[in-house]
């Protein structure tokens, strides 16, 4: 708070007393005090009303530059009520009051949200894992058939667990910390984990898939980089081309590692890749694709999962592409010492 804010909030009171003042001062004179009495008495009692505005002014600042540090040191500021020294008068401590209450009541609410909120994960990781139990029985039935019955059948199972591991994930990320383990890996066993998943969608849609140089070391979560690499894989067999291939492909940039999944599908137009991340989006193609077909149609959720799952685990994501010629998405994953948490150690 400045002087010239003070001043401007204070302007009705010191009116009025400047002009009790003058009022004062007439009605002395009007009585027969002498003038230079009275020049004497308001010349003398001008630096006392000046310096008693002076002090408010510089407790009400300290007082404010107080609380204004306690709630930058707070992590959670919605408790600043709960941890503020006590007021000094009886209107700010009415003040404080009021504000603890609605508080205490903003508290519960939150309490309440996040505890739903984990009941809600917890279902949802429990009602996956049941789930899958059904899908397994369901391949099991499918291994008699012969033909294309099967082929399609398995193809949409795929789909199906595709979309039950993207729910899965999803309900993981709204506290990743919970199931996140750093630790080193090797990309060519993320790359042919992730293309052993998706090995049916991949066929049915004619994807060759071409590795190169993943005999690299990287530091980050496996079950989370293959589902990543995972819902890359399902983009570029959703939105392929002609004679559709995608090469995996990995260089070394010092500590770090760069990892490009490159396709010669259709690629995404240039005003929507902005958005391509955002959560929901489907953009043109998604809304093209959608419908039967061993791709499925899109959900605008996988790239908005990978852009928050890569976050967490610190790996830059950046996605490069041309309609008509295709599109490539780089993954940067850092060096061990750049990662702002403790990784775990290597598997044995």
């Amino acid at each position: 708070m400045t002087l010239g804010e003070f001043l401007s909030d204070r302007l009705g009171s010191l009116l009025l007393q400047l002009t009790c003042a003058g009022i004062s001062a007439l009605f002395l004179w009007a009585s027969g005090t002498q003038p230079g009495v009275l020049v004497i008495l308001l010349l003398a009692l001008l630096p006392v009303y000046a310096g008693a505005q002076l002090a408010v002014f510089l407790r009400r600042r300290a007082r404010l530059e107080e609380l204004t540090a306690i709630l930058d040191r707070l992590d959670q500021p919605y408790l600043f009520p709960e941890c503020v020294p006590p007021p000094a008068g009886l209107y700010e401590r009415r003040l404080f009051d009021l504000a603890r209450r609605a508080c205490r009541a903003m508290t519960g609410a939150v309490s309440d949200a996040q505890a739903a909120q984990r009941e809600y994960r917890e279902y949802v990781e429990q009602w996956v894992h049941e789930i899958k139990t059904p899908i397994t029985a369901a391949r099991l039935v499918c291994r008699p058939l012969e033909g294309e019955v099967r082929r399609r059948l398995s193809c949409e199972l795929e789909q199906i667990e595709a979309h039950v591991e993207r729910a899965l994930f999803y309900a993981r990320a709204e506290s990743p910390e919970r199931d996140c383990v750093l630790r080193q890996t090797g990309l060519s066993e993320i790359a042919a984990q992730a293309i052993q998943a998706h090995r049916t969608l991949l066929i049915q849609s004619g994807v060759r898939v071409e590795t190169r140089g993943l005999d690299c070391q990287v530091y980050t979560d496996r079950k989370w980089a293959v589902f990543i690499l995972g819902q890359l894989l399902q983009n570029a067999a959703r939105y392929r081309g002609e004679s559709p291939a995608v090469t995996v492909s990995a260089q070394p940039l010092g500590k770090q590692v760069r990892l490009t999944v490159a396709d010669n599908g259709i690629g995404i137009p240039a005003h929507e890749l902005p958005r391509v991340f955002d959560r929901g989006f489907t953009g043109s193609n998604g809304r093209r694709s959608g419908g039967p077909g061993p791709a499925g149609g899109s959900t605008g959720m996988g790239l908005y999962l990978c852009r928050r799952l890569s976050r967490f685990l610190e790996l830059g994501l950046s996605i490069d592409s041309e309609e008509g010629r295709g599109t490539a998405v780089t993954l940067t994953f850092p060096s061990r010492e750049a990662l702002g948490r403790p990784s775990g150690p290597a598997p044995q």
